[in-house]
């Protein structure tokens, strides 16, 4: 979700805001409760959520984390169930 940052005009109090994109722009100020907030023009942050996003790998070796701090879990390599005897001599 976006990060915007708006400014009171009344009292000059500058805080950010988290809303969805298709939130209406917020309009009272939270510090003297007047509706003279303006949306700042800024490079807009974002936030990702869950653990599903990770590290890109361009910073080279090591395991990758995700945002959470944590480790991908290894990918074992899948074993092929070995051939019976019995099989490859009917075969024959």
């Amino acid at each position: 979700m976006p990060i915007y940052e708006y400014q009171c005009k009344a009292c000059g109090h500058e805080f950010e805001a988290i809303q969805k994109i298709s939130d209406a722009p917020l309009s009272d100020c939270p510090s003297c409760s007047k509706p003279e907030l303006k949306k700042l023009v800024s490079a807009a942050g974002f936030r990702l959520k869950g653990g599903g996003w990770y590290e890109t790998d361009f910073k080279g070796g090591g395991k990758k984390k995700n945002i959470a701090g944590e480790t991908a879990p290894e990918k074992k390599a899948k074993e092929k169930p070995k051939a019976s005897t019995e099989k490859k001599k009917a075969a024959s």
